[in-house]
């Protein structure tokens, strides 16, 4: 395996639920082979506290997990990025900053579960499905053999990792 670490960059408009919960899944299962990040157009300023509550449930780290502006990775002194996707909707149609060294871009969009307006349940349930569906992407992701591909075939693949099923099945409900 490659000893090289590929920086990934999580897109959501408000950088409250989506892409925060994909920074810690992939920090967490990324091994130390994916070092992942978070951000925004528009940030909430703070992360939505059902996603904290979610990646705590699931013992994933959430100490440093911050609502934050795109911008912070522009600059000259910003990680590099090997990747940037998507995960919302709204943040595709917006247009993105460029972002140093010519990331890989992908979008993987996973309905809002900020969005839903219903009981404490329903909220819930909308965040687990959006976990499930990140953490099925990001899995599928991480075990992509990234050092035998070329950068045409990685964008095809992580393309494609965007069109998986957001649905989850009952064990994933169930976690």
């Amino acid at each position: 395996m490659s000893a090289r670490v590929y920086n990934v960059l999580f897109l959501c408009t408000t950088n409250a639920a989506r892409s925060i919960m994909a920074e810690a899944i992939t920090n967490h299962a990324g091994r130390g082979r994916f070092r992942a990040f978070s951000a925004g157009s528009k940030p909430l300023g703070q992360p939505n506290p059902l996603a904290i509550e979610l990646l705590e449930r699931h013992k994933f780290p959430t100490i440093g997990l911050r609502s934050k502006s795109w911008n912070e990775f522009t600059t000259s002194d910003a990680p590099h990025m090997d990747f940037v996707i998507i995960v919302c909707d709204q943040a595709r149609c917006e247009v993105c900053p460029d972002f140093p060294g010519r990331p890989i871009t992908a979008h993987w969009g996973i309905p809002d579960p900020a969005a839903v307006h219903g009981t404490g349940d329903e909220r819930l349930a909308a965040f687990r499905h959006a976990f499930s569906a990140l953490e099925r992407r990001i899995r599928v992701f991480m075990s992509l053999r990234l050092e035998l591909l070329d950068r045409m075939s990685i964008k095809r693949r992580i393309d494609e990792i965007g069109t998986i099923s957001s649905d989850s099945s009952d064990e994933d409900e169930n976690r």
